[in-house]
């Protein structure tokens, strides 16, 4: 018997009404901004509907050069951060997976002290480790190139241990009937554990995009060929404008065209995501 609480239903759809105009209310002013010229939004009235320049704001923003102090256009600067943000995914997810599968289903000397050294780089934060890092790459000469902001970011504690614990939650039965067919740790792997850890990985893959996707503090310290800058930087270098006014309409197109690929990744990945974080297929 299901209970009936009109109230409780009307309540809870006026929340989440509330909730989605509360995150939608700053995109939608952003929206509006950026198709009104520079001295309507600097006047000190928010506009709430569009303006006179429409959406070929965002063509202008697209093919012209991010700032005054830039050469490199906001699509060349999405560019780059597409490749930033897909080396550092396919990298960690790599990297995490493989050695999640050899903790747990190789026995080998110091494989639990491997992963707990490697759990223990939760407890440093980035900004302990920067500095080091910064100094490696500069040794290596990677300042300036796609290698410099994608590999020091790859290696992930967290992917790892989340991996780890799926795979302990896998049968031993399944192992052995593996074992019994011939399969040797590679095949085991290709045809067994990726196709059960799809939608951990998907999961996964969309956390680690936006977190490349969103890097700010590590390609400003290692790039400073305005060739390599990423949609983040392009942001900031619209509002450093050491003389003249913030082109506002411009910093808001540019903003929307930078949500613009997280989101297309989180709705349309978002059946395996909310399916890797609440469900263990098996």
């Amino acid at each position: 018997m299901v209970e009936r609480r009109p109230f409780l239903t009307l309540f809870s759809h006026l929340m989440l009404i509330l909730g989605v105009l509360t995150v939608i209310l700053p995109v939608w002013v952003a929206l509006t901004a950026a198709t009104h010229d520079n001295q309507t939004f600097v006047s000190g009235v928010t506009p709430l509907w569009f303006g006179d320049l429409g959406f070929s704001i965002f063509y202008d923003v697209l093919t012209s050069d991010a700032s005054s102090t830039s050469t490199v256009s906001v699509a060349s600067m999405m560019v780059n951060s597409a490749i930033m943000a897909f080396g550092i995914t396919l990298g960690k997810l790599s990297i995490s997976i493989l050695s999640a599968y050899a903790v747990v289903f190789f026995r080998f000397p110091g494989r639990m002290l491997a992963f707990w050294l490697i759990f223990m780089t939760l407890m440093l934060p980035v900004e302990v480790r920067i500095m080091p890092t910064f100094q490696v790459i500069a040794n290596l000469e990677m300042l300036n190139s796609f290698g410099g902001l994608t590999i020091p970011l790859i290696a992930s504690a967290t992917a790892t241990f989340l991996f780890r614990q799926f795979f302990l939650t896998i049968p031993h039965e399944l192992i052995e009937a593996a074992r019994i067919d011939g399969a040797g740790p590679m095949k085991f792997f290709k045809d067994i554990l990726l196709p059960l850890s799809r939608t951990n990985i998907a999961a996964l893959f969309v956390i680690t995009f936006i977190y490349g996707w969103n890097q700010y503090l590590w390609p400003l310290l290692i790039t400073t060929d305005d060739s390599y800058y990423t949609i983040v930087m392009a942001i900031k270098h619209m509002l450093s404008v050491p003389d003249g006014e913030v082109e506002w309409n411009r910093v808001m197109a540019t903003t929307l065209l930078a949500m613009l690929p997280p989101v297309i990744v989180v709705v349309g990945m978002q059946k395996f995501f909310v399916k890797g974080l609440v469900e263990t297929e098996k």
